[in-house]
């Protein structure tokens, strides 16, 4: 069994990393460490594990775990691996944003690989360090890499995105309150997200000749969970020939599907899936992608990622339901 501990373990992506792994059939939870609930047991922070889960959370590591999960807030999980020692043979997932840039993906001798499997899987199963992908990086990417991957993104890209509450994390601020969510819509950082940076450089590695803008406004919605993403660009083939574009870029993914339908958000929350639909009008291709920002977005493509770098079969602990009523 893989022995797995995970770092910042109140927070939603640890919870949901916790529900996958101790349900997982080769892997086993060995430590959940939280400086402010130690001692304390999961199941008072992660409710639904009552009768499930009997561990404490702890202030301690074991250092010499298979896989080590940091669910830490962007910019701690240097700070945690510049304090904490770990062996030479423990993996390391990190689901922030400290790593996945090329200029830091190299920290005290260790090189982290970006973790998006559909752009490269054969790396990432080479891979002892892991920077995993933003919820928002993860949908809109998904959405572009068959056009990169042609060298077709020959202008702008206009990307509009709608993300569930839980993509805040558990912190509460003014925008995070349910009195001020609910029957609310706002936009927040117009054109200047974090995750740009990964977006931008993924399209790049597949065409190295673009130049263009990606332009994205990201959205806050009066929902829990999920990514709505609606992307356009310029498109001079058919729409049956950009499908096929897609089908065949996404033809052995195992969470990937082009739909020939229109989507909505429940076809893929509680999942590891992306959904893709497109549609041509007027010369613009609009791409519509859909996840789950805290599964595919985060712990599910975590766990997805663990399964590469073990060579197990991708999809092991991951065959999950949709919540579709």
């Amino acid at each position: 069994m893989i022995q797995v501990g995970i770092i910042g373990g109140a927070g939603y992506t640890a919870g949901e990393l916790i529900r996958l792994i101790i349900n997982h059939p080769q892997a086993e939870l060995n430590f959940v460490y939280s400086t402010s609930n130690a001692g304390n047991k999961i199941s008072k922070v992660h409710q639904d594990l009552v009768g499930t889960l009997d561990l404490e959370f702890t202030d301690t590591i074991n250092p010499e775990v298979d896989v080590l999960f940091l669910c830490l807030g962007h910019g701690n999980s240097v700070k945690f691996l510049s304090n904490n020692s770990f062996s030479e043979s423990t993996k390391i997932i990190d689901l922030g944003n400290d790593f996945r840039l090329e200029d830091d993906k190299v920290f005290e001798g260790k090189t982290f690989v970006y973790g998006l499997p559909e752009l490269q899987t054969e790396t990432i199963q080479k891979a002892n360090y892991i920077a995993n992908p933003g919820c928002f990086a993860t949908a809109i990417q998904l959405g572009l890499l068959p056009l990169a991957n042609a060298g077709l993104i020959k202008n702008d890209v206009h990307i509009n995105a709608v993300t569930g509450a839980t993509g805040a994390g558990t912190s509460l601020s003014a925008t995070t309150h349910y009195t001020w969510r609910d029957n609310n819509f706002s936009y927040y950082k117009p054109f200047t997200h974090q995750h740009l940076g990964e977006i931008n450089q993924s399209v790049k590695q597949l065409q190295n000749d673009f130049d263009s803008e990606i332009l994205f406004m990201p959205n806050r919605g009066n929902f829990s969970r999920g990514i709505f993403a609606t992307l356009y660009t310029d498109f001079e083939g058919t729409i049956e020939e950009a499908k096929a574009l897609y089908k065949a870029f996404y033809q052995d993914a195992e969470f990937t599907f082009v739909s020939d339908d229109a989507l909505h958000l429940k076809q893929v929350v509680n999942t590891n899936k992306c959904l893709i639909h497109l549609h041509k009008h007027n010369g613009k291709l609009l791409i519509t992608s859909i996840i789950d920002n805290l599964l595919k977005g985060a712990s599910g493509q975590a766990v997805q990622n663990m399964n590469l770098m073990f060579g197990l079969k991708e999809t092991t602990g991951l065959n999950l339901k949709a919540t579709y009523f």
